[in-house]
């Protein structure tokens, strides 16, 4: 009889919560649009490499703690992101076996589904839509993703996350 010891949930909350601060630390408001979504590649890194302890429960409580700290509508992140990392878990197989580049290539359409909600949803609400530049933050995520992928696949490695 083997065991399934769990090591290393304390890596995952501290990238999740790095991940919540570096959404919210204060940057020039020239710069604020092309924010990457942080919270969002830091969960789908997880729940590609580990589908068995991040799943959508995560993805949506973390998207209700943006929702608070960013002050917008409850349940506005929770919901995209909830969404995006079910498409994750049903596709982590075969995005996981691609090379960095087409992961990122695989992940913007992910990202941009994430900010089409977003836009979907306070469209809904009433508040206007946005110019061209709304749609860079997935551009600089998916540029970001080999650099965040290999951070946190050493981090997973050396503390046996598992």
């Amino acid at each position: 009889m083997t065991t399934n010891k769990r090591h290393g949930g304390w890596i995952i909350l501290l990238t999740l919560l790095s991940a919540l601060v570096l959404t919210i630390i204060p940057i020039p408001s020239w710069a604020e649009g092309s924010r990457p979504e942080w919270v969002l590649l830091i969960l789908i890194y997880w729940s590609m490499a580990l589908p068995h302890r991040v799943g959508v429960g995560i993805a949506w409580f973390m998207g209700l703690t943006l929702d608070v700290l960013k002050g917008s509508l409850l349940g506005l992140h929770g919901f995209g992101l909830a969404i995006i990392i079910y498409l994750m878990l049903k596709l982590h197989r075969r995005v996981r076996v691609f090379p960095l580049w087409q992961q990122a290539l695989s992940l913007l359409p992910l990202l941009a589904l994430n900010q089409l909600v977003m836009l979907w949803i306070n469209g809904v609400l009433g508040n206007p839509g946005s110019d061209w530049y709304y749609w860079l933050p997935s551009l600089i995520g998916m540029l970001l993703w080999p650099l965040l992928f290999v951070a946190l696949r050493g981090l997973r490695r050396h503390f046996r996350v598992s």
